[in-house]
């Protein structure tokens, strides 16, 4: 995991297939426990991996074994259950240095280190762990034996009150933002805008509050990184989790709801609808042309920035139905930029292009000297999906009943990556008027959305003349 967590070899590229079955051990390991396969580990009984997380006198486990563990094992084990374990190695270990020589006693205080420092470790990155009360109740359990180790000097006992503190901080900032969590903007069907008996002077568009492709660009991205932010690893394995209790026909009552997820997958529907919204609604061929034109110049700022997701989510917007049927509209349009912003988010090829443009702003990000080119945001649902595809095609465990700990390093590092993008500092201001607009301006549904687009350009055919109907009575009955 780069600079972070250079300790442990990661593979570069996506699993062989070798990954989905019984691991090909080297000469001499067939029988071991754990495996290893070219000095990484890649199978081992969960007791044996769980004893690998356990620090001693002499080892400490690497930063992407930490990671990669803790990020899995809550797959198959509860997690203040794998704390209960590790507390239960440590002060055994505690206890044996006690009951040894005095040369043992003294290097107490330096087992104890390492213990705050795994403990610190877990709570930092994976603090929701510790919303479980069995979990706090387990760490407190082990802060009160190794603080005994320092008694005179109060070190460890400080070091545990802040690490304390902290997660106590975190897990209460996380209950505000889901309480307040986006409140999800219903869409609506105004019929006096739809229908035209509102003066369209009258109507707030979005070039009247941004008329700058790359300072929209810019705000959408403060947007994405916000929401990016309240995104952690356990809300992705959460997704494993959830895949695994469908998978057997059992509902797991410790798979919590991925609240930030929702939220962020919502956020990508709200910006689709609203491009819609601001085409669809606008009355007059020119201006609407105006509109579809802007849209297409935010789109490619965002791609040159490094937000894909927002990118993705206006080329959507625009490829809606009730906008792609203006072929009026669409004749009037420069569509040579779009063309590209298109080629760029082809499907084909597992959406090859895309692969390549992302592969090469991680690089640029990876080199860069400022936050500005360090902007990395997926396709999300594209980054789900890989996820997903990931866990379908290999086998948790191994026939011989090891954990297939290559599938997991796997999935680590992609999620680490991610860690990594979404903790980039937004380098731009936020302008309150345009974030207003952008997360408030009411949007239409797509019945409204079809009538907004039959308004401004009539039906083509029959089967759009019946729809047409349909959807104005349903409205005006509505209404």
């Amino acid at each position: 995991m780069r600079e972070s967590m250079p300790q442990t070899p990661i593979f570069p590229s996506m699993l062989g297939s070798t990954c989905s079955g019984q691991v090909q051990p080297e000469m001499g390991e067939q029988c071991g426990d754990p495996v290893y396969q070219d000095g990484s580990l890649v199978s081992g009984s969960l007791e044996v991996l769980i004893e690998r997380l356990v620090p001693t006198l002499d080892y400490y486990p690497d930063k992407t074994y930490i990671f990669t563990f803790l990020l899995s094992a809550r797959i198959f084990i509860h997690p203040y259950e794998i704390l209960a374990k590790v507390g239960q190695m440590c002060i055994k270990q505690k206890q044996q240095l006690e009951s040894g020589s005095e040369a043992d006693k003294a290097k107490l205080k330096s087992f104890a280190a390492k213990i705050i420092q795994l403990l610190k470790e877990w709570t930092e990155t994976f603090p929701f762990d510790f919303q479980d009360e069995r979990a706090r109740k387990v760490m407190k359990e082990i802060a009160q034996s190794i603080t005994q180790c320092d008694e005179e000097n109060g070190t460890i006992k400080k070091s545990i009150s802040h690490m304390t503190q902290n997660v106590l901080l975190i897990l209460s900032t996380r209950g505000q933002f889901q309480e307040v969590r986006e409140k999800i903007r219903q869409p609506v069907s105004d019929k006096g805008t739809i229908l035209k008996t509102k003066p369209q002077s009258a109507q707030k568009d979005i070039l009247s509050v941004c008329s700058e492709p790359l300072i929209l660009a810019q705000q959408l991205t403060t947007i994405e990184l916000e929401r990016l932010g309240n995104i952690y690893p356990e809300d992705l394995m959460q997704i494993i989790s959830h895949m695994d209790s469908l998978d057997n026909h059992k509902c797991r009552s410790d798979v919590t709801k991925t609240y930030n997820l929702e939220a962020y997958d919502n956020w990508f529907n709200c910006l689709s609808m609203l491009v819609a919204t601001e085409i669809c609604k606008v009355v007059k061929k020119k201006q609407r042309t105006r509109v579809m034109e802007f849209f297409i110049d935010v789109a490619r700022e965002c791609f040159n920035i490094g937000n894909f997701n927002s990118m993705m989510a206006i080329i959507s917007g625009m490829n809606l139905s009730p906008v792609a049927r203006l072929k009026k509209t669409w004749s009037k349009v420069k569509t040579a930029k779009f063309d590209v912003l298109e080629h760029h988010m082809d499907p084909s090829s597992n959406f090859g292009n895309y692969r390549t443009a992302l592969q090469g702003a991680t690089q640029r990000s990876l080199s860069a000297n400022s936050s500005r080119e360090k902007i990395v945001i997926p396709v999300f649902n594209l980054f789900i999906k890989d996820i997903f595809f990931l866990h379908k095609i290999h086998s948790n465990c191994l026939p011989n009943g090891h954990i297939n700990f290559k599938k997991f390093w796997e999935i680590s590092r992609q999620i680490h990556d991610f860690l990594t993008w979404k903790q980039v500092e937004c380098p731009y201001e936020k302008d309150k008027k345009i974030q207003t607009y952008l997360l408030t301006t009411p949007i239409y549904t797509e019945e409204a959305l079809f009538l907004a687009s039959f308004e401004n350009e009539g039906p083509d055919n029959h089967m759009e003349k019946d729809s047409w109907k349909t959807l104005r009575s349903t409205l005006l009955n509505r209404a």
